[in-house]
């Protein structure tokens, strides 16, 4: 999948999106609805949206179909799609990573890809994949590049689905020359009205980490992880992507600036002390995630600069103070209460030597 950037942006005639029950998938067939230029917007999932996410999708036609299902193939025919937008795959998902989830993930993206494959009408597929596909080891590279391999690649959960996901999209490619396929790899996102496990985690009131670790963190914010998806749908740009903010922190510094209480333990202590201090959905932190806690991930977003031409609007650091001030339940020890304590321990450490 080589990237043309003589390609000439021309809005797609009629689009669908899968995954339309969920906050990517949803405001995107929102967002692609109230443009004028596209003739048609199919939203398609399993399950009904929200009431609130179907009134926002205005004239938008929602079929409630299972994608792993020969349906999807027939509906893209019936109505002539030329542009497909794989946004159903389960990565961001609350729940931990079980068969059922990777059925869905790996055997719907096969029928989707499928279905385009026969479809003469699909000119363009954009599939949603994720930085988990980079995996996380001590011998990392300092920034993933797109064209980078996993030093410890994953062997289950999601980062595992969209590996084989991303290879089917790009044997698609090769079977099918004439179909431009996108890859966005996104990196954790944050914000105060999407649900990830990082955000759980971050609100958790004690935040276990791994002891002696410093990992470093990327944060996408939820408004430009949509606004992305919607550049890739207007813009025919082939290749892979990755979708990340500019800025790093450490995993220290967001959980202190997030008001919570750091506790270093060994690592296979995190995961059942991070249940016993979080809620429901914190306690789903699984063992797969270890990985990412323990070294981190940071991608290099060169290409979504220059390539792409996308720009977000929210640096790492400004994500994680918008998730703080708008999502984020109230902090335990404010900043402020940090440094004074921080003082505190350099002052009584002076006075010992």
């Amino acid at each position: 999948m080589v990237q043309d950037s003589s390609a000439e942006a021309v809005p797609p005639r009629v689009v669908l999106v899968t995954g339309a029950s969920t906050f990517l998938g949803g405001y995107l067939v929102a967002r692609l609805a109230a443009n004028p230029d596209i003739e048609k917007v199919l939203a398609v999932d399993s399950r009904v949206p929200s009431k609130v996410l179907l009134r926002r999708m205005g004239r938008a036609e929602f079929l409630r179909l299972d994608i792993r299902r020969p349906t999807i193939a027939k509906t893209i025919a019936a109505y002539e799609v030329d542009t497909v937008v794989h946004a159903a795959t389960s990565v961001m998902d609350l729940s931990p990573h079980s068969a059922a989830i990777k059925e869905f993930n790996v055997v719907g993206a096969m029928q989707v890809c499928a279905a385009c494959q026969r479809s003469p009408s699909v000119k363009r597929l954009v599939l949603r994949s994720t930085a988990m596909v980079y995996g996380a080891s001590s011998k990392d590279p300092a920034y993933f590049r797109e064209g980078d391999r996993a030093r410890s690649e994953p062997r289950s959960g999601y980062g595992r689905d969209l590996l084989d996901i991303e290879g089917y999209a790009r044997g698609l490619s090769r079977r099918r020359p004439d179909i431009d396929v996108t890859i966005a790899r996104y990196q954790a996102i944050l914000g105060p009205r999407i649900q990830t496990r990082m955000g759980a985690y971050l609100s958790a009131p004690v935040v276990p980490t791994v002891i002696g670790f410093q990992p470093r963190m990327q944060f996408l914010h939820e408004e430009d992880a949509l606004g992305a998806l919607e550049h890739l749908t207007l813009t025919p740009r082939p290749g892979t992507f990755n979708i990340a903010a500019d800025g790093v922190l450490t995993l220290t510094q967001a959980i202190r600036r997030a008001g919570r209480i750091e506790l270093p333990v060994p690592g296979g202590l995190v995961t059942p002390i991070s249940g016993v201090f979080s809620d429901v959905r914190s306690a789903r932190l699984r063992s797969s995630q270890m990985d990412f806690l323990t070294y981190g991930r940071v991608l290099d977003n060169t290409r979504m600069h220059t390539a792409l031409g996308f720009e977000p609007r929210f640096t790492t650091s400004q994500t994680l103070d918008d998730f703080i001030e708008r999502g984020a339940s109230d902090m335990v020890i404010s900043p402020q209460r940090w440094r004074e304590l921080e003082q505190r321990v350099v002052s009584a450490a002076h006075q010992l030597l």
